[in-house]
């Protein structure tokens, strides 16, 4: 494999943008780590407003039915040894109750199925943003890390809304609906109450954010951990064969011992949460029911008054619980939602796009459909790879890229694709810059096959559909046949519908490269891009490719890296590249008559 072709990836169908995906200029630098805060949560839950004021309104009648219990109960209380009726009170508290218990539920089921809503265009809105980052932003970054923020982030990111944001809304409600009422009864004891639970709280909201810190440690392990176990399976072939599974699983085990520690971490935080508040909530009832008692004794308040209270103190310390809470669980979700913000801050590769006014479109031109004027090119932090490179390439014709390993061959394909911009000089396709066209325009003219001829898990029908969706099975058989792929049909009763296995695993190395050569073919595209098309094939198989390849340049432009000079040798031009740049041109006859470099390829391969 060329040491230059770093980050290509299999071309996605399109998708449509979902709503409310962010856009950010291309080229923009790397955004800073930044804290989320709730206001952040509304572009998520924006398209939800209308079931969540229903479910503020359901809220709210719960709320009111809890505060008017303990008003009741008084009333019985107090009517007890008078001659008064206490049926109307007892059947009002009776029906109170069991409307309290039903919406309650009705806002549960509410909140928790809009909770999967919001989670579902969050992973959508993830997903699209993912699929659409440059390539270079793959580059750098590890796959596992980013599938753990569409997994395991965005289940964290639900609690902020079944356990978080409305548990607050509802329970301030509740507490200063509590508040109001335990005033009509008495203003002393609610000032004790306040004291007391003002300290508990204090110590609460300090641990919460300490949580928070921890938990965005935690969840930063486990896109660790994620990772560590993605790169080893996506070689485990390797891994075995090398006899290096138990030192990789050693290191994956350290991760997870990571990830164990900060999980520990949060746990010993968390657990000093529920003593602290059982603490003040133990605490205030002794000491109310203590200056309680005394008041009922010298006759300032009845009992009935001192049992609603009581009733009251409780009504305000469990909304306060489920503040204190959901304030913890909103710590660790607002960490996740830190994780995704970092994803949907980068720009996404069609971002530049959006300030082309009228984006030029392909047209037949009369000229060459390929040119490269003056292209430089490096990767990332890297040394250049490419340097004033320029060469054209006709339309209809076969042309060659050849050199050594680490010349620039297969970063030249990757920049007709524009998976990566040059750094300086023009690319041109049919007389019009690509930096002028739509990506989308663009790929629809050029069908590529990648080195390493990726697969994807699945039939052999998803895969030769993965760029044209509506193709029927006579056209899969049709392109099967056309490069020797046929025969896995006709031996397997799946047909069509054969399981290739994750990475195409189940086939041969010539058979990827054969289905890739087929999935391209049917696409129909007018440009082709080869990228050492007969890397993974026998001399037999090669030569077939060779034929094939020679009917399907009658009617397209056809470019070819290869190493094999056999590949290439009836190419109309041959491309000649060492170190980055164009050292000479021509057909291969000329070249080993002109050109060293070629001459010695062509010996060392038996060819010259």
């Amino acid at each position: 494999m060329d040491g230059d072709n770093r980050g290509l990836t299999a071309q996605a169908a399109d998708v449509q943008k979902p709503s409310g995906a962010p856009s950010v200029e291309q080229g923009s630098p790397r955004p800073v780590r930044s804290k989320a805060r709730l206001r952040d949560v509304w572009p998520h839950i924006r398209d939800h407003r209308g079931v969540l004021v229903l479910i503020a309104v359901v809220s709210l009648i719960a709320s009111g039915l809890a505060l008017v219990q303990p008003l009741i109960l008084q009333t019985l209380i107090n009517n007890v040894g008078i001659d008064v009726s206490i049926t109307s009170a007892v059947t009002l508290l009776i029906g109170v109750t069991i409307g309290t218990a039903f919406f309650g539920a009705v806002q549960s089921y509410l909140l928790r199925r809009t909770a999967e809503g919001v989670v579902l265009g969050t992973r959508r809105t993830l997903v699209w943003h993912l699929f659409h980052l440059p390539i270079v932003e793959f580059d750098r970054r590890r796959i596992g890390d980013l599938i753990s923020r569409v997994g395991a982030d965005t289940t964290l990111f639900r609690s902020v809304i079944t356990s978080g944001l409305f548990d607050i809304v509802s329970s301030v409600l509740m507490f200063f609906g509590a508040m109001a009422l335990m005033a009509t009864i008495d203003v002393a004891l609610l000032a004790i109450t306040l004291a007391a639970i003002t300290i508990g709280t204090a110590a609460v909201l300090g641990l919460g954010m300490a949580m928070r810190r921890a938990s965005r440690r935690a969840q930063d392990s486990v896109g660790d951990m994620t990772a560590a176990v993605e790169r080893v399976l996506g070689a485990i072939r390797s891994v075995r064969a090398a006899g290096a599974t138990e030192r990789e699983s050693e290191r994956v085990g350290e991760e997870a011992t990571k990830v164990y520690r900060h999980g520990v971490r949060m746990a010993a935080l968390g657990a000093f949460v529920q003593p602290i508040m059982s603490i003040s909530i133990q605490g205030t009832f002794v000491i109310v029911l203590g200056v309680g008692g005394y008041r009922v004794v010298t006759g300032v308040m009845e009992v009935g008054d001192l049992i609603a209270f009581l009733l009251y103190l409780f009504v305000l310390v469990r909304p306060l619980g489920s503040a204190i809470g959901a304030y913890t669980t909103i710590q660790t979700g607002l960490a996740a939602l830190d994780r995704m913000q970092e994803v949907l801050a980068l720009p996404s590769e069609t971002a530049d796009e959006e300030g082309l006014n009228e984006p030029a479109r392909l047209k037949r031109s009369s000229g060459p459909i390929l040119a490269f004027e003056r292209v430089s090119f490096a990767y990332e932090d890297g040394p250049p790879v490419l340097d004033d490179v320029s060469f054209e390439v006709e339309r209809g014709s076969r042309t060659a890229i050849v050199g050594p390993s680490g010349a620039g061959k297969s970063s030249i394909l990757a920049l007709i694709e524009r998976f990566y911009d040059p750094v300086s000089g023009s690319i041109f396709v049919d007389g019009s810059d690509v930096r002028t066209l739509r990506r989308s325009d663009l790929r629809s003219r050029i069908g590529y096959v990648e080195q390493e001829a990726p697969v994807l898990a699945g039939s052999l029908a998803a895969n030769l559909r993965l760029a044209v969706p509506d193709a029927s099975d006579e056209m899969l058989r049709a392109v099967l046949d056309e490069v020797g792929l046929s025969s896995l049909t006709e031996r397997s009763g799946a047909g069509l519908d054969l399981q290739v296995g994750d990475g195409g695993v189940l086939l041969s190395g010539g058979q990827r490269q054969r289905l890739a050569w087929a999935r391209t073919f049917l696409a129909g595209a007018e440009i082709l891009l080869l990228d050492e098309p007969t890397s993974s094939v026998d001399s037999r198989t090669e030569a077939a490719l060779q034929n094939v390849l020679r009917r399907a340049g009658r009617d397209r432009t056809v470019l070819v890296v290869a190493h094999r000079l056999a590949t290439v040798a009836d190419s109309d031009k041959i491309i000649v590249l060492d170190a980055g740049q164009v050292v000479a041109t021509g057909t291969h006859q000329e070249l080993l008559e002109r050109s060293p470099l070629y001459h010695e390829l062509a010996q060392h391969q038996l060819f010259a």
